[in-house]
Parts: structure tokens; sequence; C-alpha cells
């Protein structure tokens, strides 16, 4: 089965070895028929510490690194 990928914007990045990522997904409500935004933070691991706040990355699903951290930095998001 492929590992996720999704792209976010890092909101934090005080917590040592771990970055917080909001990704936000667009879709249609389905009965008022307007676009919709919602928005979720993910904990990911930044082994590197090479990335700040407001950078947009790209984060893969991975097995559990902690209780939150589920999802690796990849790198920067095109």
């Amino acid at each position: 089965m492929p590992k996720r990928i999704l792209q976010g914007v890092i909101v934090s990045d005080k917590q040592d070895k771990t970055v917080v990522v909001k990704v936000e997904r667009r879709f249609t409500h389905p009965l008022l028929k307007k676009t919709v935004r919602r928005s979720k933070n993910y904990h990911a691991h930044d082994e590197t510490k090479a990335h700040k706040v407001g950078d947009t990355v790209s984060i893969e699903e991975t097995k559990p690194i902690s209780k939150l951290k589920r999802w690796i930095v990849v790198g920067a998001a095109k």
C-alpha cells in the first residue's frame, strides 16, 4: 500500500526534531455547492531541523515515532 504524501505550511518548530504542519484541504459542500476549506495540524519528524516556520513542505506517512508523530518531512514542496 502506498504511503500518503501531503503538503502544508509549518506553523511551529519549537519542539526538538518536530515540526507542526498545517494541511489544508478544499472540497465542494454536497448540499450548498460551495467550496469549503478544512485544515488539520500534523506533527512531523524533522531530523535535521532544516525547516522553519512559514516553509511549505511535503510530509510522508510512516510508522509511529512517538505518541503524536506518524509523519516525516520529505522536503520542500514544489
